[in-house]
């Protein structure tokens, strides 16, 4: 297995690896050190179903099952199917409008998610030009350019972070299938308390722990006053020094780190530009500091 790092800060391509078999004990940990390092991982040219997905996130903690996931794999709720496509019938067969918007997944329950992997069948094309790239901002580097006088103001906070928020602002979006959560999904994603600032699991560092897809207020300080930090943040992490683009080619797996970064699906594509993504969520719920060293 050879990394090859984009020399951006963010972002590294995996070559001579099939995912389609079990990582040695070693290629784990050296995968498990370059998400940490490097932020964003495309493994080239895979060829998984859906099941072999669900194992190669399993080598990295618990898969989650979306509360509100409309569209799975048959028999496996925790393999998501990210489509524009419909079938003969008219009816879609995916979520057609995920990740539009700057946010970090999982950043709206207790139990945060440590990654994401994507694996891409099908990528919309116009004119032979890649569409529906997903683009990341660095938040180990967000952090570390902070003022002192922020981090000093900072240090300790939290911010309430909420499922709802992210929903709805979808919801609106043109094409937009999602329908309004139920009460039992709201019961199971009440709003929860995020620190702004906190230690990464695998490298040990300090980041920004804070997104404008499902952050609302910070916690203890005055409505005007949370907003401009708020604004400030958002602001601060969206500098272009910090982001890294990936256009997609299908074969494509792309595994991301969900709590060093940030992202966000570009929806340029029509739909008569098919796309068809299976994606699994795998939650931060191993000593990945032991397994990395």
């Amino acid at each position: 297995m050879r990394i090859e790092p984009n020399n951006t800060g963010l972002g590294a391509r995996v070559h001579e690896v099939d995912l389609r078999r079990s990582l040695s004990a070693e290629e784990f940990r050296q995968v498990l050190r370059a998400l940490g390092e490097y932020g964003v991982l495309c493994f080239p040219g895979q060829d998984l179903d859906a099941p072999q997905l669900a194992s190669f996130g399993r080598c990295f903690g618990e898969l989650e099952v979306n509360v509100a996931n409309m569209f799975h794999a048959p028999g496996l709720p925790e393999v998501m199917i990210l489509s524009n496509k419909r079938d003969d019938a008219g009816k879609p067969l995916g979520l057609n409008d995920a990740g539009q918007g700057w946010h970090t997944d999982m950043s709206y329950s207790t139990e945060i998610a440590l990654a994401n992997a994507l694996h891409a069948k099908e990528v919309p094309l116009r004119d032979g030009r890649p569409l529906g790239d997903t683009q990341f901002r660095n938040m180990h580097a967000a952090y570390e350019d902070l003022p002192a006088e922020v981090k000093q103001r900072l240090e300790g906070r939290v911010a309430i972070h909420d499922f709802q928020k992210f929903w709805d602002m979808m919801r609106i979006r043109p094409g937009s299938i999602r329908a309004p959560l139920t009460p039992e999904q709201r019961a199971k994603k009440p709003p929860v308390r995020q620190p702004i600032f906190r230690a990464h699991p695998i490298t040990g560092r300090r980041i920004l722990y804070c997104n404008p897809g499902y952050a609302m207020h910070i916690e203890g300080m005055e409505p005007a006053e949370s907003e401009a930090m708020l604004d400030y943040l958002f602001r601060h992490q969206s500098q272009a020094k910090y982001l890294h683009n990936h256009v997609w080619t299908p074969g494509d797996l792309l595994m991301w780190d969900n709590i060093g970064t940030t992202h966000n699906a570009k929806a340029d594509y029509a739909p008569e530009e098919p796309r068809f993504i299976l994606r699994v969520q795998v939650m931060a719920s191993l000593d990945y500091a032991a397994l990395a060293a």
